[in-house]
């Protein structure tokens, strides 16, 4: 023989007290609060999202793309020639370029001490020619006339040459406005892939 609970109506369960309902909203708060404090530790200290508004990176980096930027590698870690970074734009941005955006995406070309300079499109870095394994644009577009990286400033040029505004026409950037690197893009899907 096979015994079976008796079916329970709904309207026979018990009500939840107003001290499980209280703790539950109590819970679920905390939860929310840990999650946007969270969320906006890691947005500050440690990743943060870009959306590319121009194509002065192309073709590595496409107008519409959006990007994530690694800053505890700039924190901790060391910035390398080719490496592409975001950083706070400078002041010159606005009046040389016309440009109102508050951060820029290039790649640095120059570390602190070097000495750059260019001769048609070939860009020279401490005498020697620059090696440029990335993909880019050419031509070179405005010359690179006999600069020497300051210590702690890093010199950055646009991956399409040509068209970019970057150190050439306001100068170097100081370590600390740079904001971390690139190392993956996000969106469109289509083009997701580590840098």
């Amino acid at each position: 023989m096979v015994f079976s609970r008796p079916w329970r109506r709904s309207s026979d369960a018990r009500p939840v007290s107003p001290k499980t309902r209280r703790r539950s909203i109590i819970e679920w708060t905390a939860f929310a609060v840990v999650a946007v404090v969270a969320s906006l530790l890691i947005r500050t200290f440690v990743f943060q999202t870009f959306f590319i508004p121009s194509a002065s990176m192309e073709p590595t980096l496409m107008k519409g793309d959006r990007i994530i930027v690694d800053k505890l590698s700039v924190d901790f870690g060391t910035i390398n020639r080719g490496d592409v970074v975001v950083f706070k734009a400078p002041p010159g941005v606005r009046q040389d370029c016309g440009d109102p955006v508050v951060d820029l995406v290039k790649r640095v070309i120059g570390l602190p001490g070097d000495h750059l300079n260019s001769k048609g499109n070939t860009i020279y870095v401490n005498g020697q020619p620059l090696i440029e394994n990335w993909p880019h644009y050419e031509p070179l577009g405005s010359a690179i006339d006999h600069v020497t990286v300051l210590a702690g400033q890093y010199f950055m040029v646009g991956d399409d040459h040509f068209n970019s505004c970057d150190s050439r026409t306001w100068g170097t950037v100081p370590r600390s406005d740079i904001i971390g690197k690139v190392f993956v893009r996000v969106w469109p899907l289509s083009r997701f892939g580590f840098l």
